[in-house]
């Protein structure tokens, strides 16, 4: 599948996204939780109301309809002002709006819209009516994504609903093909241990290709507006993106995190909202499940002493030896050409459709993203051509790993140097924004990069995969798992470290 936008989409940092859909007095779904999303994923957020719905945690009680008139009146008013890069439509309540909404986009064509037909209340109850549901079919054919639940995916298709992920796939390839427009077909309401969405698309030269992506389901009744917030995620990612692989990968990984965090907020008596800005206040730092929170814990001393490391604290605030900063930058390229090949050996490994191509494509941002930055510092000439001892130790650890046919032990090996890069450089990044002087940072952009809301996503996927690798591993391997973890997060304890020791020697 070609996951790539369209060629008129210009990509963003900050999208301005602007939402099409009902209210939620409560916050949890709807615009509210469309404006969270938009603004939790790293976009502007603006929004046009279809529809005032006097509705909690517990149900829906009313609904009115503003004169379609009203409704153009606020489209133009944004439309005539402000340069929109992503749409989202959720709920379009009648046969006029549905039109309106249509006219609306025929006339402006923004560069990306995803749909969200809401059709369909968890419930099972129907919120159109027949002829509002064929508007809502005929208006699919003009957006870019459309993410139905599997209910409303059977309506679009007027096919029962599907009873299991196999067949869920095939209606997506058949609504897909009907509609020339990419499908999100989501997993939520089966049941299992694993939550999977795919991207299906049916068209184009790469056709009946489909793009999947699992990981644990959260067990928690405060599901309330998922659907709302994964969809607007998804046009606000897509939008600094502009893949949807991608998109969906940080996406999936925002939403599995927010429903993990949901139980935290206490709202209303009923099933209740996700907790959109769950980072904001646990910070970027990746959470998993019990298997991995173990694994974590486990490794705590081995983390505080990175934090007290000489090299951590003066990189931190900006006073490091240049010398030592180059020598372990040159290391650092020497390890990423032997690292991306373990990479690959974990796609290779993969038991899964979805686990292979995150482990390939994180080969691939091994070598095109960060070597880039090592250009940047390092130049063409600069790098040592030897690997020193500890580079050395730590890839023969790796190659072991690689080469004994375990993939649960492999990833195992292989997460640290996610999650503890993504943890040193959220901590260093938040305390020199923390300093708030004005002040330039002579390493600001070795931050930045392991800061980055998207290396965070990587570490969330990371983090997913090892846990459901352990899911499937008998006592003795998730045994040789944790000394695999343990072992590759004193390597990169030592990683570390090893500049002060080695920086004025000869390369």
């Amino acid at each position: 599948m070609n996951t790539h936008a369209a060629p008129g989409l210009e990509l963003r940092a900050t999208p301005r996204v602007l939402s099409i859909a009902g209210t939620d007095p409560t916050g949890g779904a709807g615009i509210q939780a469309d404006l969270k999303s938009i603004a939790a994923n790293g976009g502007y957020g603006m929004a046009v109301v279809t529809a005032l719905v006097a509705q909690n945690t517990c149900g829906v009680r009313a609904v009115h309809t503003p004169p379609v008139e009203f409704l153009r009146q606020q489209l133009d008013a944004v439309s005539e002002d402000v340069s929109i890069d992503a749409v989202k439509i959720g709920m379009l309540a009648d046969v006029a709006v549905i039109r309106e909404v249509r006219s609306w986009l025929e006339a402006n064509r923004p560069p990306l819209v995803v749909l969200d037909p809401v059709m369909v209340a968890t419930s099972g109850d129907r919120l159109l009516e027949p002829s509002a549901e064929q508007a809502l079919r005929n208006l699919v054919p003009l957006v870019d994504l459309v993410t139905p639940n599997l209910p409303e995916l059977a309506v679009l298709l007027g096919e029962p609903p599907a009873e299991n992920w196999s067949e869920a796939v095939e209606q997506a390839r058949r609504l897909s093909a009907a509609t020339g427009v990419t499908v999100l077909v989501k997993g939520g309401h089966l049941t299992g241990e694993s939550c999977p969405d795919a991207l299906v698309n049916s068209h184009g030269l790469l056709a009946d290709t489909v793009v999947e992506f699992a990981l644990p389901r959260v067990e928690t009744s405060n599901t309330h507006g998922t659907g709302c917030s994964l969809s607007s995620a998804m046009a606000t990612v897509q939008a600094r993106t502009g893949d949807w692989a991608d998109s969906l990968a940080q996406v999936k990984a925002w939403l599995h995190d927010a429903l993990v965090h949901a139980d935290d907020l206490e709202v209303g008596a009923g099933n209740g909202p996700i907790h959109h800005f769950h980072r904001l206040f646990a910070g970027k730092a990746p959470v998993g499940q019990e298997f991995s929170r173990s694994l974590w814990q486990d490794i705590e001393p081995t983390r505080t002493a990175i934090f007290d490391l000489p090299f951590i604290e003066a990189l931190g605030d900006g006073t490091l030896d240049e010398a030592e900063f180059s020598y372990y930058l040159a290391q650092d390229a020497l390890y990423l050409n032997t690292y991306s090949r373990v990479l690959a050996r974990a796609s290779a490994l993969a038991p899964t459709e979805s686990a292979q191509l995150f482990w390939a494509n994180s080969a691939r941002v091994c070598l095109e993203v960060e070597s880039d930055l090592h250009r940047t510092w390092l130049g063409a000439d600069t790098a040592p051509r030897k690997l020193g001892p500890v580079t050395k130790g730590y890839l023969d650890h790796l190659l072991a790993a690689s080469v004994q046919g375990s993939y649960a032990v492999l990833v195992a090996a292989i997460l640290p140097c996610y999650w503890l890069y993504a943890d040193v450089g959220d901590r260093l990044h938040a305390r020199f924004l923390a300093r708030g002087d004005g002040s330039v940072h002579p390493y600001a952009a070795w931050l930045e990069t392991y800061a980055d809301e998207g290396f965070a996503a990587a570490t969330r996927q990371a983090i997913a995969f090892t846990d459901e690798a352990a899911g499937n591993a008998s006592a003795q391997e998730r045994a040789a798992m944790r000394t695999a973890f343990a072992q590759s997060s004193r390597c990169e304890l030592d990683f570390f470290d090893a500049p002060r020791l080695h920086a004025g020697a000869s390369s």
